[in-house]
């Protein structure tokens, strides 16, 4: 063990709320191990009321970061400040989280600057881009993944991973009950629409949500609708584009806290479908992709049987995904008619969802990957 530093600097980057989400709880739970752990970095509003010194407020312009190709003017300004930070600061450690299209930069800029770094949340590189691989093991020193299969599968390529749990479920009913999320849910008629958190979700899901909606309010006269918005600019955005003979109740919520009051929940491929099914929620999938564009290179990409987390982990369609959705959404008004017409399978989807989360669930994931750092950092708890 070396002698204790005064100071140690840690710098995180994170491009999308979720990730300020899980990289401000990361820095609390430092801060409780360790007084003399200073952070700098790009996130958002999260991390830099947790203490984070933000260069750049990211989460604002994540949508930025996520087609970082179409804004290589602004990837190239931000990428050039971290290197400079790196080159005028001692940083002892380099967390990046998750938006591998721009992290895996900010990692190699810091081996460059000879600084360790590690990767919580791991890249999906076994659905697709395994070629990557090489590039990964380069610039990580640790990998700390957050679905189980993913610690053998990059262990056996020679990057030295650690199951870490579930960020999305630290706070969970499951984390903190023994009693299924689905036994407490009340029956309601109530089915939530969920079409992400980001614009480019919001525009091409939205509006099939609500033409299934509407569909189905037909075939099932008493059930209503609820749709839940990550803040008051993505609810007045979803309220903005609101069809003509569809009604619902707006709420600013968790999706884990929505689905738990839902009977269904129609919802955006992604990390919500984990929460959604840690909820014990029956769930249809959706995802809008470019039809030209998927069938001449993405269907060939993607190495993975199901392309949803909730059926990747099941190993089966455990709940109907429809990925990519093209045009007409009869398909999924028929495969969600037949579901709320099949109340015996609704309850056993519930219970499988449970069961198939609760894996994910039994690690406190902030305390895993803060011990991870601390030992990174050559600290003793």
């Amino acid at each position: 063990m070396s002698e204790l530093k005064k100071h140690y600097r840690v710098f995180i980057s994170a491009a999308e709320p979720s990730a300020d989400a899980h990289c401000a709880n990361l820095i609390t739970t430092l801060k409780n191990k360790c007084n003399s752990i200073e952070f700098a970095g790009i996130g958002g509003p999260k991390m830099q009321q947790a203490g984070c010194e933000l260069l750049e407020n990211t989460v604002e312009k994540a949508s930025m970061i996520y087609n970082a190709l179409a804004n290589v003017t602004y990837f190239h300004k931000l990428l050039k400040r971290i290197k400079q930070h790196f080159a005028d600061n001692s940083i002892d450690l380099v967390i990046v989280c998750d938006s591998p299209a721009f992290n895996f930069h900010v990692a190699k800029a810091a081996k460059q600057s000879d600084i360790k770094t590690m990767f919580y949340v791991a890249p999906q590189l076994w659905a697709w881009g395994a070629w990557r691989i090489g590039k990964l093991r380069k610039s990580c020193d640790k990998l700390c993944c957050i679905l189980p299969f993913e610690e053998e599968w990059f262990s056996s390529k020679g990057i030295n991973t650690t199951f870490v749990g579930n960020p999305l479920l630290d706070e969970s009913e499951i984390q903190h009950n023994n009693k299924s999320a689905s036994d407490k849910r009340q029956v309601t008629n109530k089915i939530a629409l969920m079409p992400g958190s980001r614009d480019a979700e919001i525009e091409s899901l939205w509006q099939p949500m609500q033409q299934i909606a509407i569909a189905l309010k037909k075939k099932h006269k008493d059930i209503t609708f609820i749709t839940v918005a990550l803040n008051n600019k993505k609810l007045d955005k979803l309220k903005t584009l609101q069809i003509t003979g569809f009604e619902c109740e707006y709420a600013i919520d968790s999706v884990e806290k929505t689905a738990s009051s839902v009977d269904f929940t129609i919802v955006a491929s992604g990390s919500a479908t984990l929460e959604v099914a840690s909820a014990g929620c029956p769930m249809a999938i959706m995802y809008q992709s470019n039809m030209i564009l998927w069938h001449l290179l993405g269907r060939w990409l993607i190495k993975t049987k199901f392309l949803s987390l909730v059926n990747i982990l099941a190993g089966h369609e455990l709940v109907p995904e429809f990925m990519p959705y093209f045009r007409s959404t009869e398909p999924i008004i028929e495969s969600i008619d037949s579901l709320l017409n099949d109340s015996e399978n609704l309850e056993q989807t519930s219970k499988s969802l449970h069961e198939l989360v609760e894996p994910l669930a039994k690690k406190i994931t902030r305390e895993e990957v803060a011990n991870i750092a601390m030992k990174m950092l050559d600290i003793q708890s």
